[in-house]
């Protein structure tokens, strides 16, 4: 009759470990893991005058309730229009999770140029136009009533414009705007800028101050 017992070589080993000290697996230098994300693209076409807020809920909630994994675009072919609404678009674009991108793709003027520049990433075509100037409004009340206004609303349009404009804008073109001057730029001027910008450099630079000539 044969007895089963442990083969010599494992009854070695047994006997070489000690006995509170647990026996090592193997393991790997690395583990792989994987997670799978659902991406959206969403487009949104800014075409013709900019009209009342209420018109824009369904835009201004997808901005609001997007992921960072979305990609919203904009296409602007937009004379401008009414200053709240691009406002409240402006903020929404700020404050969304996800990258939303402008596409410049005929002209941009007024407060259409202002959402363009909102963006976080600039995209223009070969032929498009960009304009700023200053607000227009028509005001109704007590002729003090009309002046507090006007205060108000200039002070409130020059914080708005040097928040979203620069540096894509100077100073001293904003300050140009906001006494009157229109401000206008083909796709050439636009990418030129775009590009000082990526550099870390000023959108323009600054006009060298003539000196007068010495003797």
């Amino acid at each position: 009759m044969t007895a089963i017992g442990k083969s010599p070589n494992t009854a070695t080993v047994r006997a070489d470990a000690r006995d509170d000290e647990p026996e090592i697996e193997s393991l790997p230098l690395f583990k792989r893991y994987e997670s799978q994300a659902t991406a959206r693209q969403i487009s949104f076409y800014l075409s013709g005058e900019i009209g009342d807020p209420i018109h824009y809920t369904d835009l201004l909630y997808t901005l609001r309730s997007a992921s960072n994994t979305d990609l919203i675009l904009l296409h602007l072919n937009t004379p401008g229009g009414n200053f709240d609404t691009g406002l409240q678009i402006i903020n929404n674009i700020a404050a969304s999770d996800a990258r939303v991108l402008t596409v410049l793709e005929a002209r941009a003027y007024s407060m259409g140029a202002m959402i363009f520049l909102a963006g976080d990433e600039l995209i223009v075509h070969d032929t498009c136009q960009l304009m700023f100037h200053n607000y227009s409004s028509a005001l109704i009340g007590k002729g003090n009533e009309q002046k507090a206004q006007v205060g108000a609303v200039s002070k409130w349009f020059g914080k708005v414009m040097r928040h979203v404009c620069r540096p894509f804008l100077s100073d001293e073109e904003v300050d140009r705007i906001l006494r009157g001057e229109d401000i206008w730029m083909d796709t050439d001027d636009i990418r030129r800028r775009l590009a000082h910008l990526q550099k870390g450099e000023p959108a323009v630079k600054p006009k060298r101050k003539k000196t007068a000539p010495t003797a």
